[in-house]
């Protein structure tokens, strides 16, 4: 019994390091909604022309999803009844959104602005 109870509190205080860990690198708090599925709570940052998004509750460091600038089109936005606004994408993957604050939404709205001329092309 009190090994269990040491194996999950373990677990729980590694769990929350992982959670620290991804929220404080400088990522911005996003959640992600693919296909049918529900809102994922994760984090989102942006390294080499790409969104890399990390779910909080997982166990992996690695961006489970990396969404290419190039292309990439917000095809529909609206305001979320929690103080979050959605973004649907498409383009450079497959159709998905994202759920932000108004500051963060902002900051994905310049840095997708901020690409080359040709980004938007297709032209390499």
């Amino acid at each position: 019994m009190v090994a269990t109870l040491v194996i999950c509190a373990l677990l729980a205080v590694a769990l929350s390091a992982r959670v620290f860990l991804v929220a404080r690198r400088g990522n911005v708090p996003c959640r992600l909604k693919a296909g049918d599925g529900g809102w994922r709570a994760g984090v989102a940052r942006y390294a080499d022309g790409e969104l890399h998004w990390i779910p909080l509750w997982d166990v992996r460091l690695r961006p489970r999803h990396a969404i290419a600038r190039r292309g990439l089109v917000v095809s529909g936005r609206r305001e979320l009844d929690n103080g979050l606004y959605a973004v649907d994408c498409s383009g450079s993957t497959r159709d998905i959104s994202l759920a932000m604050s108004a500051d963060a939404l902002t900051g994905f709205l310049a840095w997708l602005e901020s690409a080359p001329p040709s980004a938007h092309l297709g032209v390499a």
